[in-house]
């Protein structure tokens, strides 16, 4: 036996199958779903950060504005205030106005709101307090709070207040009650609490 009859013969490679040209409209639809991927890939990211930053800054505004205030600012104190200080607003109220002061020492908030007569013993009922518990001519907020809120407690009025103290850090709430209108009675409330 020679070599050349001992060793099979091998078969030549295949030939690599060719693609048809593509048509224009393959092309441009390749194209198109390319240029779309892209877009969806840097634009949605972009998009996204430009409205991010947007409500970023405007959320800053807002708080610098909001902390920024000097004075009582109307409007209810937010639900994590109002737990945290122990003031429960009652339903109905109106006139409503707060303000938040802190410090290393202690933190105060000052609020004021106009309500009925079972609004208010709701409220006082919230501090563990009874309505027989004011005490007439009692102002009980301290004249630094009525500086800081700017109430004035004088003139006409019939006014009645109490503190209720608590043991820290549970707030301390000193209330004054304007009840010239007795069908509808002011109050004002500062909460400090020593953190």
């Amino acid at each position: 036996m020679t070599a050349s009859t001992s060793l099979p013969r091998q078969a030549a490679p295949p030939q690599p199958a060719r693609r048809p040209p593509e048509d224009p409209r393959h092309k441009a639809r390749r194209r198109a779903l390319t240029l779309l991927i892209i877009v969806l890939l840097i634009g949605v990211p972009a998009g996204y950060l430009v409205i991010s930053a947007n409500q970023s800054r405007n959320s800053g505004k807002d708080k610098e504005d909001k902390y920024s205030a000097t004075g009582l600012t109307a409007g209810w104190p937010s639900k994590v205030q109002r737990r945290l200080y122990q003031v429960n607003v009652p339903r109905p109220a109106d006139r409503i106005a707060s303000y938040e002061t802190n410090n290393w020492k202690t933190s105060r908030l000052y609020v004021q709101f106009r309500t009925n007569p079972a609004g208010l013993d709701t409220f006082l009922q919230s501090m563990g307090e009874r309505r027989d518990e004011l005490k007439k001519g009692d102002i009980a907020v301290s004249a630094r709070d009525r500086k800081v809120s700017g109430w004035t407690f004088g003139g006409s009025g019939s006014w009645y207040g109490l503190t209720h103290t608590q043991k820290n850090p549970a707030p301390t709430q000193d209330v004054v009650v304007n009840m010239t209108d007795p069908d509808f009675p002011m109050v004002y409330v500062v909460s400090r609490t020593v953190p």
